[in-house]
């Protein structure tokens, strides 16, 4: 029974694919030369916690139950059945295991098939199984490709991250039509998938859209593919051209939707406008879906090497500096607010109209920078840096993969969606973001430099961390491991208490909407000498732009009328 609930637990730690975006950055592109991997677990539904499971020997005839951790047509929570144990699984700490491998995904519909009614595999408990079982990125592909056309496949399309200490790869993936014999047993169970080694030096990223076109056969060695990727296509009418000319993304996943490029692809461009070598603006017509023929290229070099806090910040993104840079206009208020609340589009005058997604949502449940590091041992190697709730408005907290225990803040069953928890880390950092969102150019400005400088200082704790831990390492592995545990719990558990002083300093500073003005060192500055009240508070003032749209909107109702009367 233990077993059983440590598994279901981890179901919480992989990201729900409905609307998500991964960042993938390779070894050379790396200012550190590590591999890191970023996914936003991005939903309404959704309750930001962090899941581990340990690693764990398993006797012959062990089986493991497989539950729908999603939403699919059976709902969530689903039993689909069980899987033979593998004698061994891994400790894993999110979407990251104990040999640093590291996955992620997006979620895209892509065309309308019917789902297998008798497949036993989801994608979110194929990326578990992946974990526990896998030391590399080829072997995490291999063993979804073989597990899931074993048993089933039940959802539907997915881009996947796919990275480990050496190497980072991304694989798109698509359920198989199923073909049901007289047995009511399919014979077309699984998925078609194409699989490609992003190259050393540079970037990717993907964001619920099929990403992978050609596929270069010819390079068994950089790409993987399933046997039947075309004549799948070509059975279903989808596809009638040569092997050379097959598009994985154009066949199986059409830009038959705006939406796809608006939405989705648009997040992809802007991760490449902030750090490519190549100019982005000739794609702009693509992620405008006004010309669906002008792709963006798969991969980008980019312009310098990034660093865990540059790939940080890009998960933060709102598309600041560009054309779609949600703090303009009127829409974004007198706040200059990024955010924009349901509803996502809408109709007037028979036009239908469209509020840009943002790599940085208010529904996400949480996200992670999973970073591996060839040149330390796996157990000092792979930090998995982790955060709940919108990553404009928290902070990443590192946990080495190695890790055999998490921080209270963030364990399941600490407060829910329908239930607050006052030491639960979602609660406590939602309490802030719901302040930085009624004022985002004044709390949410501040905010966002208080998360930049404890992130500043957790790279150099875990600098110092990794030295302590090689130390330790050399005499014992297991006290390495053992301390780096306690570091990750510690430092987590700190993290909590700070947040919960900035909730409360954040509160009387922005309180009604106004700016307590402060002495040198912090504290708020007393009027005259009394201790119970402030000077008269500060304020931001309204943007230029929205007067100006009030104006053109509301001026003759507004306008300030001349009495007529002399003094």
């Amino acid at each position: 029974m233990k077993k059983f609930i440590l598994s279901a637990f981890l179901l919480f730690a992989v990201t729900y694919g409905f609307a998500c975006t991964n960042l993938i950055v390779t070894k050379g592109a790396s200012a550190d030369g590590s591999v890191m991997v970023t996914d936003a677990a991005d939903s309404h539904t959704r309750y930001g916690c962090l899941a581990y499971t340990v690693a764990a020997d398993h006797k012959p005839g062990d089986m493991r139950k497989i539950i729908q951790w999603g939403s699919d047509f059976r709902g969530p929570f689903y039993y689909h059945g069980d899987i033979p144990e593998a004698p061994h699984t891994y400790n894993v700490i999110g979407n990251m295991n104990e040999h640093q491998l590291i996955l992620g995904e997006t979620t895209y519909d892509g065309r309308k098939v019917p789902m297998d009614t008798t497949a036993k595999i989801d994608y979110g408990s194929m990326m578990n199984i992946c974990l526990q079982r896998c030391k590399t990125a080829r072997e995490a592909i291999m063993l979804f490709a073989e597990i899931t056309d074993k048993y089933g496949y039940c959802q539907t399309g997915e881009s996947i991250s796919v990275a480990d200490k050496n190497e980072a790869w991304i694989m798109d993936i698509f359920p198989r039509v199923p073909h049901y014999d007289a047995n009511g047993e399919n014979t077309n169970k699984g998925i078609v998938f194409a699989a490609a080694r992003i190259p050393d030096g540079y970037i990717c990223a993907h964001a619920n859209d099929a990403r992978i076109t050609k596929i270069n056969f010819n390079d068994p060695e950089n790409w993987m593919w399933s046997k039947d990727v075309v004549e799948e296509a070509r059975r279903n009418g989808w596809y009638s051209g040569s092997d050379e000319d097959f598009s994985f993304a154009d066949t199986y996943c059409p830009l038959t939707k705006a939406s796809y490029m608006r939405a989705c692809d648009l997040r992809v461009w802007s991760f490449f406008n902030r750090f490519g070598e190549e100019d982005m603006s000739k794609y702009i017509d693509f992620v405008m879906a006004e010309n669906p023929s002008n792709r963006l290229p798969l991969w980008v070099k980019p312009k310098h090497k990034i660093s865990v806090q540059e790939l940080a910040e890009a998960m933060r993104d709102h598309y600041e500096g560009t054309m779609f840079d949600m703090r303009v206009g009127i829409a974004a208020g007198a706040q200059e607010s990024p955010y924009r609340w349901r509803d996502n589009d809408w109709t007037v005058d028979g036009v239908k109209y469209v509020n840009e997604r943002a790599t940085a949502v208010q529904q996400t449940g949480f996200w992670f920078i999973g970073q591996a590091r060839s040149w330390l041992p796996d157990e000092v190697g792979g930090v998995f840096w982790f955060a709940v709730d919108d990553a404009a408005t928290s902070h990443l907290t590192p946990v080495y993969a190695c890790s055999k225990d998490i921080s209270d803040h963030y364990r399941f069953g600490n407060g829910s969606l329908k239930e607050y928890s006052p030491t639960s880390m979602f609660w406590m950092v939602n309490r802030i973001a719901q302040l930085c969102y009624l004022h985002y150019n004044t709390t949410g400005e501040e905010v966002h430099s208080v998360v930049a400088a404890h992130e500043e200082e957790m790279v150099k704790k875990v600098a110092e961390a990794d030295a302590k831990a090689l130390e330790l390492y050399n005499r014992s592995p297991k006290k390495a491991v053992k301390y780096l545990t306690n570091f990750s719990v510690n430092e987590a558990d700190a993290l909590f208490d700070k947040w919960e002083r900035l909730d409360k300093y954040v509160l009387v500073k922005y309180v009604d909407g106004n700016i307590k003005k402060q002495n040198d060192d912090g504290t708020f500055t007393s009027y005259e000498g009394r201790d119970w009240t402030t000077v008269s508070p500060a304020n931001k003032g309204l943007s230029k732009a929205y007067k100006e749209a009030v104006v053109k909107e509301r001026g003759p109702m507004m306008k300030v009328r001349d009495t007529g009367i002399k003094e």
